[in-house]
């Protein structure tokens, strides 16, 4: 009997890895991105000097970094819908529409897409005309979803718990009022007279489901780290950091959270390269980024150099489960590339670093109260610990 419910365990595992890798190998996984380039800017203090290597995700934060004037910054995903998305939004710049480029990433349709993209498209290399060719109808308000912050696979996640959660008036009126609350005390009150609403039976159940989290862009690597390390496993993960950002992180100009439960961003909450007041100094900068699909060791590799910073994300909670030996050859070629001084920036669902290779720790100094006390004001607040390293 043992056996049997093991051999089930290991089917389930393997389906689920299956499923994981079926999605991010075939499909746009990240409309936005999913982490606070508020706290990665004082963190980063990046300067004219500074020469970048990032994962790309969705490239809201590669534009947001740029404020800072950085030399250049390379963006790099294994994903090619990923660098898509940010060849889109910088092709949009280069077109010089501040109008065109809110419409379609600040309000997430445009009724004039066609005709943007057909101005946009010579713009992008071939892969991603090639994606944008068979995707542009995500900005139509009037096929099926209108917003395109409601496809991909995370928005498609983000749209069935929306469909979920605010077929409830109270609750939605609720979330409504959260999300435009004045004080903290506002949001507190708000929230303890919701939470019971929506941790109801059915988003209860969704949270729990691997292709859901799957769609997210959730490996089961960092469920296994959330369970392995969080006291009450993954519900009480959930619960608690969604508790957090509604309670103890200003709502007003939580960006994050409004544009999946809405659709879209507001003129005043909304990423810094959506703002009126950024784009022609933003759109004077846009040829310093450029994108590379493939891995960070890959473009390490082809791309020897001294780069001043590395923003990881989270990427390596998949190697350290999955691939340890990349990890450490990751490890390597980060240390290979960098000069002590070199920041190095990562999030993780663990609670701490412990999952870094010790030859990388011994040669990386931590800032960890500093990370702790910005990663307590992070607006996303669903990842485990952000970590600050630099390099001796």
């Amino acid at each position: 009997m043992g056996t049997s419910h093991g051999a089930g365990s290991r089917l389930g595992r393997a389906a689920h890895d299956l499923f994981f890798r079926n999605v991010h190998n075939r499909h746009l996984i990240y409309n936005t991105c999913w982490e606070d380039p508020r706290i990665d800017r004082e963190l980063l203090a990046l300067d004219g000097s500074s020469r970048v290597v990032m994962v790309t995700s969705a490239g809201c934060n590669a534009l947001d970094y740029l404020l800072d004037s950085p030399a250049t910054i390379h963006a790099v995903d294994v994903n090619p819908r990923q660098n898509a998305l940010l060849q889109l939004k910088l092709a949009l710049f280069r077109l010089g529409g501040f109008d065109d480029l809110y419409a379609m990433f600040g309000k997430g349709s445009h009724d004039g897409y066609a005709r943007v993209y057909a101005a946009a498209r010579p713009h992008l290399d071939a892969p991603s005309a090639a994606f944008w060719d068979r995707r542009i109808g995500y900005f139509d308000r009037h096929r099926g979803r209108p917003s395109f912050y409601y496809h991909g696979t995370a928005g498609t996640a983000a749209w069935l718990f929306t469909r979920v959660l605010l077929r409830r008036p109270a609750l939605r009126a609720g979330l409504l009022d959260l999300m435009d609350a004045d004080s903290l005390c506002e949001q507190q009150a708000i929230y303890t007279r919701i939470e019971p609403l929506i941790w109801g039976g059915l988003i209860s159940w969704l949270v729990r489901q691997p292709w859901v989290m799957s769609l997210l862009g959730v490996p089961r690597s960092q469920l296994q780290l959330i369970r392995d390390g969080y006291p009450g496993g993954l519900a009480s993960y959930l619960a608690d950091k969604l508790r957090h950002v509604a309670t103890e992180v200003m709502t007003r100009d939580n960006y994050f959270w409004r544009v999946y439960l809405t659709g879209s961003y507001a003129s005043g909450c909304c990423p810094e390269y959506l703002r009126a007041e950024h784009f022609d100094r933003l759109a004077d900068r846009v040829d310093r980024v450029r994108t590379h699909t493939t891995t960070v060791s890959d473009f390490l590799r082809r791309n020897p150099g001294t780069y001043s910073h590395f923003v990881l994300l989270d990427h390596q909670d998949w190697l350290v489960r999955h691939d340890r030996p990349a990890l450490e050859e990751e490890w390597e070629l980060l240390l290979a590339n960098s000069r002590p001084g070199s920041r190095i920036l990562m999030r993780s669902a663990a609670q701490d670093a412990s999952f870094l290779p010790e030859f990388a720790r011994r040669s990386l100094r931590f800032f960890p109260e500093w990370a702790a006390a910005l990663h307590r004001r992070d607006r996303v607040g669903t990842y485990g610990s952000v970590h600050l390293a630099e390099v001796l």
